[in-house]
């Protein structure tokens, strides 16, 4: 006897995939600097904090041998550390050093320029804003590239109206590389209209695949009724997109971790959706889930966007050779 699903056939759902989505160069090199540091040596690799923040990443990297560790004080004499992408304080480096550890630094060059704006900035005797989000990993360490005091973190436009500096003709901004494009330029126009001498990046600090990845959901988000961002729920380029998806048309746009964490009542009569994936996160979560959607509809897909990259970043030539 014929199903139901057969008699009356699956519903119908158009999928639009945004392009770019996914892994940027960055978190390629990153991983590749983990893989390639266990490929090349028979001594212990640690990694503090999460390489990227995708939980499907760490695990993978997990299972190759990677040991994740908070601090560098619980990393064992001998072995090898690795720092994650998102940057870290210089005392987090001087320490492995003073401990003798093999270290490799997987910090993403766009925000290692952030690091040398900064650093520049504070030699040359100006005062730098950082614009980004408290308690983030890249955060703390662009603050921990110069001395303490030195730079005052500006989470928003209100903050960017209240902050007092020690010498408005001696000033300088620079940014997260993952925060939301839009809200970052408003926060700009806010300090440059109050300190008309500051001075900024002469290429701006957002990372190209955060800035394309946010294009992309701008273009998709008013043709679907529901937008999902696969990410983690403490990637904030992913938390971008669901707020960008938002504001560009899409009210019911949502983070999503995996396939399996989808309700499915969520996407209940619904004829066009929208999908997409921060930055840290793999293509398989992609994959994954249009497996799922496809044993559930009689999927239509199409690509829009942006466009797809091609930039790519080498890893240390210590861990290439």
């Amino acid at each position: 006897m014929a199903s139901l699903d057969q008699i009356k056939g699956k519903p119908a759902l158009t999928l639009v995939l945004a392009a770019p989505r996914g892994f940027c160069a960055g978190v390629v090199r990153a991983i590749e600097v983990v893989e390639a540091a266990l490929a090349r040596t028979d001594r212990p690799v640690y990694v503090r904090h999460e390489i990227v923040h995708n939980r499907r990443v760490v695990e993978a990297l997990r299972a190759k041998g990677a040991v994740f560790v908070d601090e560098v004080s619980e990393i064992p004499d001998g072995a090898v550390a690795i720092f994650s992408a998102h940057g870290v304080a210089k005392t987090v480096i001087e320490e492995a050093a003073a401990r003798g550890l093999a270290s490799f630094d997987a910090t993403c060059p766009l925000v290692s320029k952030v690091h040398q704006e900064a650093q520049n900035h504070s030699r040359a005797g100006r005062h730098v804003l950082l614009i980004g989000h408290a308690g983030h990993p890249e955060v703390e360490g662009t603050l921990g590239q110069v001395p303490e005091g030195a730079i005052t973190l500006i989470e928003d436009t209100a903050q960017a109206e209240a902050v007092e500096v020690p010498d408005p003709e001696n000033l300088a901004y620079t940014t997260q590389t993952t925060l939301s494009v839009d809200d970052t330029a408003a926060i700009i126009a806010v300090l440059t209209r109050r300190f008309p001498a500051i001075r900024g990046p002469a290429k701006a600090d957002i990372c190209y695949a955060t800035t394309n990845r946010q294009e992309a959901v701008k273009v998709i988000a008013p043709r679907v009724d529901v937008l999902i961002v696969i990410g983690a729920a403490n990637s904030s380029n992913s938390n971008r997109l669901v707020e960008v998806g938002r504001a560009a048309g899409c009210a019911n746009t949502f983070l999503l971790e995996d396939a399996a964490s989808l309700d499915w009542e969520r996407l209940a009569g619904v004829g066009t959706l929208g999908l997409t994936a921060g930055a840290s996160a793999p293509e398989a979560l992609i994959e994954e889930l249009i497996a799922a959607l496809a044993e559930r509809f009689d999927l239509r897909i199409e690509e829009a966007g942006a466009g797809e990259e091609d930039v790519r970043f080498s890893i240390p030539k210590a861990l290439a050779g």
